[in-house]
């Protein structure tokens, strides 16, 4: 699942434009760097906690830094089609803020 997971960041990290690379290329220096200094869980060590919590399908992985603290945000799918986003504190791991929403074909008019 990791690997599912790493291979979907790369790809959408290659896709992007030559300058939007470069910036790619120095938002994960700069996240590696917090991984090292110790500010900042390892991905690995993350996606278990996770999903000893929330079992599901990583969708989508993104970590920020927003207003000086690093945060991991996630999208899962979860069993019967639920989608699961996910803020967690990127250096402790616990959540910050959850929102479920339901199946897209399950909420359309008209699904049964």
């Amino acid at each position: 699942m990791l690997a599912v997971v790493l291979a979907v960041v790369l790809a959408v990290v290659l896709a992007g434009t030559p300058a939007q690379a470069g910036d790619h290329a120095r938002d994960h220096d700069r996240a590696r760097a917090a991984v090292q200094a110790g500010q900042v869980l390892p991905l690995a060590v993350l996606l278990q906690r996770v999903q000893r919590r929330h079992p599901g399908q990583v969708l989508e992985v993104e970590l920020e830094h927003d207003d000086g603290r690093w945060v991991y945000e996630l999208t899962l799918l979860q069993p019967g089609g639920r989608l699961l986003k996910l803020e967690l504190d990127a250096a402790s791991g616990e959540p910050l803020k959850a929102r479920r929403r339901a199946a897209a074909a399950a909420s359309a008019p008209g699904a049964r």
